[in-house]
């Protein structure tokens, strides 16, 4: 099975992988032992069982190993690479606040050396796109003696565009969100600073990479129902989607379940709307989301590490909302891990019902990988290994450390390994990654420069934390 360009010619062979255990997450079998062709464009172009008939380009043999799509993370905070441990004992809102008086005292390099150092961290673990909830140009700073935000400081532009350029740089597949702030700056203001920030994004991240961009919705922390009308003119005037933070914990839960109504009366639900987390809904609100065809992203990791509680992801799914899976970011699931996400969230689901059955290991990696695509509307280009789409793959190696026999293939790559039979990680066909080290940047650069200027930071802002 092959595939020619629009234009009918044959794009020349790249890579061709051969004598491959092909997970492909897609229509069809589970699994096939076989090959798999890259176009230049790094597209797949052909895939097929046994053989490959005109094996061309690079030849990878990969000797009999995994080869599956890379992880699709549909929720994530890449600056806060630096922030692990922090809170460690905390549930979501000390916990946040833990990590904003770090980053009150970090500029706009900073905020740069940060996201690149987290996109790297996702590659070398496995995954190679990912919605990227970029810090606003807001700074909270918190007064702890009187429990209260004291001031609001307004950074420049760049300290948001600088995050947007490490995404870029990195060479992950990367969907920017943005915050609109209107609420700390004037409106009109807040609604230019928006569009140049897409503006930029869209000039600024290679068009291969660039998987658009979204409303950072935060009606969750707005005072006023005016904050969701906004979004959804956001969403209409320029055609995306949006991803709010909702009902993740269950702190205040009645004042966040009442803001529900604030995006079903404004108009904001529908295709393409996201709810990151939504761990403690009513029955309202899961009816709504899936009236109007808004989704929901899950972390288990984070959910569990903030003590947020379990998503029933099960009721999600039978009410026919769109479920994408993502690993939040790196100060609360610590290690950017999708096999160990991957895991927590099935065995959270089968122990909270004592039912075994409730989700499959096939069911977890289509949702960390398809479902994540498909939530957030790029299925068209990735989540699955399919002729057309990017060839973003990873090489995982069940042998090395042995897991043993495999019974089950599905069941021994979703639950018997993990970053330690992690080999190799390729985004549109060239090699990102080998054993957890990038092949495209010098990680004792970037990982100096974190730890330089993260300190830097926690001094300066007077964070009782400061390494």
């Amino acid at each position: 099975m092959t595939a020619a360009n629009p234009d009918g010619s044959i794009p020349g062979t790249l890579l061709t992988v051969i004598n491959a255990l092909i997970i492909p997450v897609a229509d069809g079998p589970d699994y096939l032992r076989g090959w798999m062709s890259v176009g230049s464009d790094g597209r797949i172009t052909g895939l097929g069982e046994g053989t490959c008939p005109n094996p061309a380009g690079e030849i990878l043999d990969v000797g009999g190993a995994i080869v599956a799509p890379g992880f699709v993370s549909a929720h994530s905070h890449l600056y806060t690479s630096g922030l692990r441990g922090m809170a460690a004992s905390e549930p979501l809102y000390p916990w946040v606040r833990a990590n904003g008086i770090v980053v009150a005292g970090s500029t706009d390099e900073d905020m740069y050396w940060y996201t690149l150092h987290g996109c790297l961290d996702f590659i070398g673990n496995g995954i190679t796109a990912a919605y990227n909830f970029t810090h606003s140009r807001a700074i909270w700073r918190y007064n702890a003696i009187a429990d209260a935000i004291e001031s609001v400081d307004i950074r420049p532009t760049e300290f948001l565009t600088r995050q947007m350029d490490a995404a870029a740089d990195s060479g992950i597949r990367i969907l920017n969100s943005i915050r609109l702030d209107a609420e700390v700056q004037p409106e009109g203001q807040a609604l230019d600073v928006f569009a140049d920030a897409l503006a930029y994004n869209q000039r600024n991240t290679p068009e291969a990479q660039n998987l658009g961009s979204s409303v950072f919705g935060s009606v969750q922390w707005s005072g006023t129902s005016r904050t969701a009308d906004l979004e959804a003119q956001l969403m209409d005037t320029h055609t995306i989607g949006n991803q709010a933070h909702f009902v993740e914990t269950a702190q205040h839960i009645e004042q966040q379940r009442a803001k529900f109504d604030w995006y079903n009366n404004a108009g904001a639900l529908r295709p393409g709307f996201l709810f990151g987390h939504f761990v403690h809904p009513t029955d309202h609100m899961v009816q709504r989301a899936a009236e109007t065809g808004a989704g929901m992203v899950w972390q288990p990791t984070s959910n569990g590490r903030l003590g947020s509680g379990i998503a029933d992801i099960p009721r999600f799914l039978d009410a026919g909302m769109p479920v994408g899976v993502g690993l939040d970011d790196q100060s609360c699931t610590d290690i950017s891990d999708p096999f160990q996400n991957m895991r927590m969230g099935i065995y959270l689901l089968r122990a909270s019902r004592s039912d075994a059955t409730v989700l499959t290991p096939q069911q977890m990696l289509r949702l960390h990988t398809l479902g994540s695509a498909e939530a957030l509307g790029v299925a068209d280009r990735l989540g699955s290994l399919e002729v057309g789409k990017f060839a973003d793959f990873l090489v995982v190696d069940p042998t090395r450390p042995d897991t043993g026999p495999i019974w089950d293939v599905l069941a021994t790559y979703v639950l018997a390994c993990g970053l330690r039979n992690l080999r190799e990680v390729y985004i549109g066909g060239r090699l990102v990654s080998r054993d957890g080290a990038s092949t495209t940047h010098s990680s004792s650069e970037v990982s100096a420069e974190l730890h330089t200027r993260i300190a830097h930071a926690a001094t300066v802002s007077g964070s009782p934390l400061a390494p």
